[in-house]
């Protein structure tokens, strides 16, 4: 049953994304068509103005994905569809997962979609060969690999995502359990959440430096940082971001399993 789920609920988010993705793949094309015209203003203006029609679907496309997976808890689960969905024979909690993993997988392939388009438009073997000396001189500065510095990268970044998801989920939940004004309390909870959440993090690094001169380097950048020393942060923030989506795993889950008010 978790298949079908995941099937209607990605068809729903990717028929307006996919646009999106199309978008972008054409402006990256003309992208890489009006700056391989040299000493031509006019294709050098149109390059960058199709360059920032690229981003902007890409940025849109992000922004969509996740969007769409909120309105989808929505409507799924509490509005006209909700009759539909809670007649059939799936446990809330797989109804849960399938929107969290439509929400992955989207935010997966458009992260996937840019860096494609962002390749399509300015590859060349000088810009490669800049891209890889300023990956060696950064991973070198923080004493780790390269392959290491971008796992890293890719991690944060989808953690982060994975967090703004599950924010969004338990503030959609929370939110419609009350009987007037659902949208609203519904935003304020997400956007209260993730404040507070991100100040909870900055205030466990705080304490953290407190008790290690190191790490309170890196927060008050006022000396030269040890790269150890950035590397435990950069390690403590994972740690405590997958700690976070754990916990915001779970009560979204347990809301939802409390019963749901349908509009």
């Amino acid at each position: 049953m978790l298949g079908k789920l995941l099937k209607y609920d990605l068809k729903f988010v990717y028929k307006v994304v996919v646009v999106f993705y199309i978008l972008a793949f054409i402006f990256s094309l003309l992208t890489r068509l009006f700056f391989s015209i040299e000493n031509s203003l006019l294709f050098t203006v149109l390059g960058q103005i199709v360059n920032g029609a690229m981003i902007s679907m890409l940025i849109s496309s992000l922004i969509n994905s996740l969007m769409r997976s909120w309105v989808r808890l929505i409507n799924n689960v509490y509005k006209d569809e909700s009759y539909l969905t809670h007649t059939l024979p799936v446990e809330k909690k797989t109804i849960y997962l399938s929107k969290v993993l439509t929400a992955i997988i989207c935010s997966f392939t458009t992260v996937v979609v840019a860096l494609l388009c962002v390749f399509i438009s300015y590859y060349s073997k000088e810009n490669m060969d800049v891209l890889k000396t300023f990956l060696k001189l950064t991973a070198e500065s923080y004493d780790i690999t390269v392959i290491g510095l971008l796992f890293t990268i890719s991690i944060v970044i989808f953690l982060e995502i994975l967090f703004i998801i599950l924010i969004g989920y338990v503030g959609i939940i929370v939110g419609h359990q009350s009987n007037k004004n659902k949208m609203l309390k519904s935003v304020i909870l997400g956007i209260g959440l993730y404040l507070a959440t991100s100040t909870l993090t900055l205030g466990i690094v705080y304490i953290i430096g407190l008790f290690n001169e190191k790490v309170m380097n890196v927060i008050n950048t006022t000396e030269i940082v040890n790269a150890d020393a950035i590397k435990y942060v950069m390690i403590a923030g994972i740690a405590i971001y997958v700690i976070y989506n754990i916990i915001y795993y779970i009560i979204g889950k347990k809301q939802l399993e409390k019963g749901v008010n349908v509009d």
